[in-house]
């Protein structure tokens, strides 16, 4: 039987510390537009030289990741539910992670640790607390975009952007997060793969698998490489427990800085679709084909009617 696949939305606490500047991103832009960073190549928004120290990095990229409460209003007269194998101590509230992503209060998370939420409480990790409203959520990536808001703000310890197609196998990196509910917890492990997808989790996927401990309560957290660069959102682990068995996923860096310039600017991503169903060349349907052995390239199984492949005139 395949292993679960959880999600790390639940049991998350608030962190305190101090803003450190060395390691994260610069001056805030013009009110209700997002910092240049935001839209810009990651090489431009990342410091140069050789890796750091990890302490280094992980006492101060610590605090670019928050706490995100989700309160909901629940019918009362529904039965109450247990996420994901571990309860919400809250009724009707949900807890999950975000890193803080422009000095200006925006920040990115999971669409799971958000959706459905009528209000969002955002915890600092020096202790400031903000209201904070969607800008956006993109479900078939599970990614959802926040902005602070009720104050003003220009100072919040924002992480900078990497690249995250410069990851490479064996590369160390850190996942910062509140599993379980301890807060500021930070982990060290290795890039174990990259480029999984057919996972299940989301309609689009390209994550990075890691073995850095990831918990419920990581879900929008960061992991960061060590230069103190942000690579991705730690997003679902797979287990067969619940808790960390040495596989955890997260959302690239590149995938989510896109995607949250889309919600920032339009509110939504718009994707262009054929209209086509595809599978991969197995070996077997190779020699049919008159493929031979070769089993690269998708084949196509289904046009739908109406679409811009039928239009185009592709066939099965």
């Amino acid at each position: 039987m395949r292993p679960v696949v959880w999600s790390l939305s639940v049991l998350l606490l608030a962190s305190a510390g101090l803003y450190a500047p060395s390691l994260l991103s610069g001056s805030p832009g013009a009110p209700g537009a997002p910092s240049p960073s935001l839209i810009a190549d990651a090489t431009a928004a990342a410091p140069t030289g050789e890796d750091l120290a990890v302490p280094d990095v992980a006492e101060t990229l610590v605090r670019s990741v928050v706490h995100i409460t989700a309160s909901r209003n629940l019918d009362p007269r529904a039965a109450p539910r247990i996420p994901f194998g571990f309860p919400d101590l809250r009724p009707g509230g949900g807890v999950g992670s975000g890193v803080i992503v422009d000095p200006k209060g925006i920040i990115l998370t999971n669409n799971h640790v958000v959706e459905g939420a009528d209000r969002l409480l955002i915890t600092l990790e020096d202790g400031r607390r903000f209201d904070a409203q969607v800008r956006g959520t993109d479900p078939a990536t599970d990614l959802a975009v926040l902005e602070v808001v009720g104050k003003k703000v220009s100072d919040l310890p924002a992480a900078r952007f990497g690249d995250s197609e410069r990851l490479r196998l064996g590369q160390s990196v850190l996942a910062i997060g509140n599993p379980f509910g301890l807060k500021g917890s930070v982990t060290l492990g290795i890039v174990s793969a990259i480029g999984r997808a057919d996972i299940g989790l989301a309609s689009y996927e390209d994550f990075i698998q890691t073995d850095a401990a990831v918990n419920p309560g990581n879900s929008g957290g960061a992991l960061v490489n060590l230069r103190g660069e942000l690579v991705g959102i730690n997003t679902a682990i797979e287990s067969m427990s619940g808790g960390n068995q040495g596989i955890a996923f997260a959302i690239p860096s590149n995938m989510a800085r896109d995607v949250m310039a889309r919600l920032l600017q339009e509110g939504r991503v718009v994707r262009g679709y054929l209209g086509v169903g595809i599978q991969d060349i197995e070996p077997e349907v190779a020699p049919i084909l008159g493929l031979s052995d070769r089993t690269r390239g998708a084949l196509v199984n289904h046009v739908a009617p109406g679409t811009p492949s039928s239009a185009a005139g592709l066939r099965t």
